[in-house]
């Protein structure tokens, strides 16, 4: 939530915890180093130098991807793969699995991507260096999209750290949001004694209002829903080569994620509050990134004012999400407050300031850059 580095999370994989797990895939040979252990904070990563390539661990705590969490992924991946998507290849067991379950983490693993990794040192929420970056971002989602059509599997579990997409299609997204506070009880017992419903209740009215009868014009559509440039590989002409990161991936539509990229990939959000909230965002690279998208699969005037209106809201079920994470699994009651006052509640009313409000003025004219 601020603009220094923090300590990870989760600890570290060890050499003899990394060669233990490896010893289940019979396809990667001898391990030769671990070259970079990832510092994100919702699990633990490392890329590993082996006889027969390199291979990205990653593990998990049980409590945030099961083996059917984390199988729900894998089997979009393969989808995605197959149809021609730039995905790293999901590593398979002497059985047949995807996932390596010990005691409390479960582990999966993934051959390294094609492209240089340009973002990785950068904190979360870091634009794009480039409006050729964002253009060519907009044409590879809309090519996974592409990939992504005919896969009908249903909306995940409920589960941590997903962006569902249940509260801004319903007719009542209070009593939507209701129903999913029931589903997570972490976050239950973190709102109580909140005025919480005032809060959403007036942020639905303000942003939300007629937003559900224009998604129920959407396609519904198995989304990657953290399009940010970081979880991206870059080949050397600027083009995309690699697509990963499928955590939060669920069954949602294409303007959800399309808003979703606009709002975590042209928005400096880490500088919100620095004195300078009418610099933040970045409308241009709004209109490269949609240029990109559009030359791809086109939008119809009515879908982008669709994604215009999502853009202040798209961020809400996995900052919900952030808090019962936080809550519930971490016990880290400070960043389940930063994360629903900041977060959640913070970046909506960004939107209805008056550099927000002009923001997405210019946005809504994307169509006709």
């Amino acid at each position: 939530m601020g603009l220094t580095m923090e300590a990870p999370t989760w600890p570290a994989i060890t050499d003899d915890e990394a060669a233990a797990v490896l010893a289940e895939f019979p396809a990667i040979a001898r391990i030769e180093r671990l070259r970079w252990h990832s510092p994100r904070p919702f699990s633990a990563a490392t890329l590993i130098d082996t006889a027969s390539g390199t291979v990205l661990l990653k593990r998990h705590d049980r409590r945030v991807r099961s083996v059917a969490g984390l199988s729900e992924e894998h089997d979009f991946i393969a989808h995605l793969a197959a149809a021609g998507a730039p995905v790293p290849e999901v590593m398979l067991t002497a059985d047949g699995a995807s996932v390596v379950a010990t005691g409390e983490w479960t582990y999966e693993l993934h051959r390294q991507g094609a492209g240089d990794d340009l973002y990785r040192d950068r904190l979360s929420w870091t634009p794009f260096r480039s409006s050729g970056h964002a253009h060519a971002a907009g044409i590879a989602l809309a090519q996974l999209h592409r990939a992504s059509y005919g896969y009908d599997r249903p909306a995940r579990v409920a589960q941590p750290l997903v962006a569902s997409f249940s509260i801004l299609p319903a007719a009542d997204p209070l009593a939507a949001t209701e129903a999913y506070v029931r589903a997570h009880p972490a976050l239950g017992s973190f709102l109580a004694g909140r005025a919480w419903r005032p809060e959403l209740q007036s942020l639905f009215a303000a942003l939300g209002d007629g937003l559900a009868a224009m998604l129920a014009d959407q396609p519904p559509l198995w989304t990657h829903n953290d399009w940010h440039p970081s979880n991206l590989l870059w080949s050397r002409d600027g083009l995309v080569a690699t697509v990963f990161d499928f955590g939060l991936a669920d069954r949602t539509c294409a303007v959800h994620d399309l808003a979703t990229a606009i709002e975590r990939s042209t928005i400096a959000w880490l500088r919100l509050g620095q004195g300078a909230d009418d610099m933040i965002a970045d409308p241009k690279a709004v209109r490269s990134l949609i240029a990109g998208y559009t030359s791809v699969l086109p939008l119809a005037p009515a879908a982008l004012e669709t994604v215009v209106r999502l853009v202040p809201l798209v961020h809400l079920e996995f900052a919900l999400s952030e808090v019962a994470y936080f809550a519930g699994v971490l016990g880290d009651f400070d960043a389940a407050s930063l994360a629903w006052d900041q977060y959640l509640l913070g970046h909506a009313d960004w939107f209805m300031s008056a550099p927000g409000q002009d923001f997405l003025a210019r946005i809504g004219t994307a169509g006709n850059a």
